[in-house]
């Protein structure tokens, strides 16, 4: 089974961050969307459990956070 913890108080949340993201953020999606990266398919601004972790690839399991 391939469950995540989700906290669906974080989902509007989450929202609000994909609106604003920040510019390493952006250039990073520009990468990353439409499954260019090898074909997979990540998600960003994905909520797992108490947090939201700025991508995710499900396939991979990996999560990835751009710092300040």
């Amino acid at each position: 089974m391939n469950f995540l913890p989700y906290n669906p108080r974080l989902k509007e949340i989450a929202r609000k961050l994909r609106q604003t993201m920040t510019k390493p953020e952006i250039l990073l999606w520009q990468c990353l969307k439409g499954k260019q990266m090898q074909g997979y398919d990540f998600d960003r601004q994905r909520p797992i459990d108490e947090y939201i972790v700025d991508f995710y690839c499900k396939q991979l399991k990996l999560a990835i956070e751009i710092g300040n």
